[in-house]
């Protein structure tokens, strides 16, 4: 009898491990894509419509520890958004934390609302979102700020002016992973939208990062393809040129 019950019970076990990893595998729709990039690391991408650069693709990260997830920056409209939502599925968000004020990083944000998710930027990015017109975070905070995902603790931190005078970086400190946003180019970007940024500052506000996190292995960019350290010095050679 005890033999039967230990073996139904690693049946439930493995069919429990079994449903977690079929649930958290990579997702692709029209609108919106999700890729694993390391244990309960992922990158979501949504795409926006642009007159000077056509359909381009916006990233995000998403990181689940336990049963709790945070996320960095909403896909680029409420749709992508529930579809992101519904793909996390029963883990708790904890967060969604608005990098900068632009629509690649907040025009979902109605759809976490809805869903009584928490929103969190700086109060730079909150009183520059309300200029133009754009849906608000919920909280502020002044320069940087942890969060508590399951049993670690994760970072949004502002070094600086750049891609905007807002734009702030997340860190995970147990995957060494920086999901650097807009301020951060992809390999062999051109300098992009900088209507707003500070470029002069640039290649200074990225110098603070990699020496407040030179164990920095893996940097994911506001768009393209994720990278590792070589992705900072790029972009610091890009705007000191």
């Amino acid at each position: 009898m005890r033999k039967l019950v230990l073996i139904s019970f690693v049946i439930l076990l493995l069919m429990s491990c079994n449903y977690s990893q079929q649930a958290f595998s990579d997702y692709e729709s029209e609108i919106l894509k999700i890729e694993k990039i390391h244990n309960n690391l992922f990158v979501h991408t949504s795409y926006l419509q642009s007159k000077n650069y056509g359909k381009y693709p916006c990233n995000g990260l998403i990181y689940i520890n336990s049963d709790e997830a945070i996320i960095f920056d909403t896909p680029t409209n409420n749709k992508a958004a529930s579809e992101l939502i519904q793909w996390v599925g029963e883990k708790k968000i904890k967060a969604v934390i608005v990098t900068h004020f632009h629509v690649d990083c907040l025009g979902g944000l109605q759809m976490f609302h809805s869903k009584s998710i928490k929103s969190f930027a700086t109060i730079r990015t909150i009183e520059l979102a309300k200029e133009n017109i754009q849906i608000l975070p919920e909280y502020s905070f002044e320069k940087s700020m942890e969060f508590d995902v399951g049993n670690e603790v994760i970072y949004a931190k502002f070094f600086g002016e750049g891609h905007t005078e807002d734009n702030i970086v997340g860190y995970i400190p147990s995957r060494k992973t920086l999901f650097g946003g807009c301020l951060i180019k992809h390999m062999n970007a051109k300098k992009g939208n900088i209507s707003d940024a500070t470029t002069d500052d640039w290649p200074e506000t990225v110098e603070n990062i990699k020496n407040y996190f030179p164990e920095i292995e893996m940097v994911i960019p506001g768009h393209g393809k994720t990278g590792g350290p070589e992705l900072l010095d790029y972009t610091i050679q890009l705007f000191e040129n």
